[in-house]
C-alpha cells in the first residue's frame, strides 16, 4: 500500500519550464512540523498541530505524516494509557498500527508475502480497528476514525456490505472526504472483489452528485486508470484512447478544477496530477497540456507510480514531452 505524502519541494528551472520533482507532501508546512514531532516522540506538539486542524479529510495528511514515522508504536500506548478519556491518541495508535501493519506486509503480491507476514499484518490491523473503535466511541462526530477503518478494513478483507457501511459512516460526517471516496473506489474495483462497472458507477455518482468544482471529480480519471491497469497491453491503449473515455473526463474535469470554485488546497495538486496522466494516455493533448502547466512541475507520487514505480516524475516528464508541453 502506498500511503501519499506530498510536501512542496523548491522547483528549478530548466529549459523554460519547471524540473519536475515529486512532492512527499501538499506544501502544508504542518506537515512537516508534526512529522518531526513524532519522530521526536514530542506528544504536546503532534497534539498542537492536529488540534489546530479541522476534524475531517483537511487533517488526514497529517494523521498519515505521524503514522507513517517511525518508532510512533513504542510510545503512544503510554499516551494512550496517561489519557484514558482522550481520542486523539487512540486516533494516532490506530492510524500507526495500520501503517506499522502494511510495513510488513510489504507491497509484495499476495503470492510472495509468507504467512508469517501475514499474521503480523493482520495483527496490527486488528489493533488498529480496536483503537479507532475506541476513537469513535469518544467523538462520535469526527470522520476519521471511519476512514482508517475503511483502510484496515481492506486489508483485512471485511467484505463489501462492511466497507461500504465504513465508508458512509465517513462522508456522513464529510460528504466530500476524497481519500475515504477513494478508498471506496478501490474497494469496488474488480482487483478487490467489485467490477469495471460498479467502480465506474462510484466514481460518477460521487463526482456529479457533488457540487461544481468538487476535487472528487478525480475519481472519474482514477477509475479510468484503474480499468486500463486491468487490461493487457494494447489492449490497454486502446481501451484509454475510446472516445467515450475522454468525453468522460472532459466531463468531469469541467465539474472538478475547471471550475471556478476548484478549491487549490489539500490534495488539489494529485487531482490535477491524475487528470494529466489520464488525458495523456487518452491522446487529449490539449487536457495534458492544461494540467501539466497548472502542476508546474510539482509531481504526486500518486498516478505516476503506476507508470513507473521507481521514479514517478520520470513517467510524468515523458507524458509532459509527449504532450508538447
Amino acid at each position: 500500500m502506498t500511503l501519499l505524502r506530498q510536501w512542496g519541494a523548491t522547483l528549478g528551472k530548466w529549459a523554460g519550464r519547471p524540473v519536475a520533482r515529486v512532492q512527499e507532501d501538499s506544501g502544508d508546512p504542518a506537515v512537516r512540523s508534526v512529522r518531526e514531532a513524532a519522530a521526536r516522540a514530542d506528544w504536546s506538539a503532534v497534539r498542537e498541530v492536529l488540534e489546530a486542524r479541522s476534524e475531517s479529510d483537511d487533517r488526514t495528511e497529517l494523521l498519515w505524516a505521524v503514522a507513517d514515522t517511525a518508532g510512533v508504536e513504542r510510545w503512544i500506548d503510554a499516551v494512550v494509557e496517561s489519557e484514558s478519556d482522550s481520542a486523539l491518541p487512540r486516533l494516532v495508535a490506530g492510524i500507526r498500527h495500520i501503517s506499522w501493519g502494511w510495513e510488513a506486509r510489504t507491497g509484495a503480491r499476495a503470492k510472495d508475502v509468507s504467512r508469517e507476514q501475514f499474521e503480523v499484518f493482520h495483527a496490527r490491523l486488528r489493533t488498529a480497528e480496536q483503537r479507532l473503535y475506541e476513537a469513535a466511541e469518544r467523538e462520535p462526530q469526527w470522520t476519521s476514525p471511519w476512514y482508517g477503518l475503511q483502510v484496515s478494513g481492506r486489508g483485512l478483507e471485511v467484505g463489501q456490505t462492511v466497507a461500504r457501511r465504513r465508508f458512509e459512516a465517513t462522508v456522513r460526517r464529510d460528504p466530500q472526504h476524497l481519500a475515504a471516496h477513494q478508498q471506496q473506489l478501490q474497494q469496488v474495483c474488480e482487483k478487490w472483489g467489485g467490477s469495471h462497472e460498479e467502480m465506474h458507477a462510484f466514481a460518477r455518482s460521487s463526482a456529479f452528485g457533488a457540487p461544481a468544482g468538487t476535487q472528487l471529480g478525480q475519481l472519474v480519471a482514477i477509475a479510468h486508470l484503474e480499468h486500463w491497469l486491468s487490461l493487457d497491453s494494447g489492449q490497454d491503449a486502446a481501451y484509454m484512447r475510446r472516445p467515450e473515455v475522454t468525453a468522460s473526463l472532459r466531463s468531469a474535469a469541467e465539474h472538478s478544477f475547471r471550475h471556478p470554485g476548484f478549491a487549490r488546497r489539500g490534495a488539489w495538486i494529485q487531482v490535477l496530477n491524475t487528470f494529466a496522466m489520464a488525458f495523456s494516455l487518452a491522446g487529449d493533448r490539449d487536457g495534458a497540456q492544461e494540467c501539466f502547466r497548472l502542476t508546474d512541475g510539482r509531481v504526486t507520487e500518486f498516478p505516476w507510480y503506476y507508470l513507473d514505480g521507481s521514479d514517478p516524475a520520470a513517467a510524468y516528464r515523458r507524458l509532459r514531452s509527449s504532450s508538447g508541453r
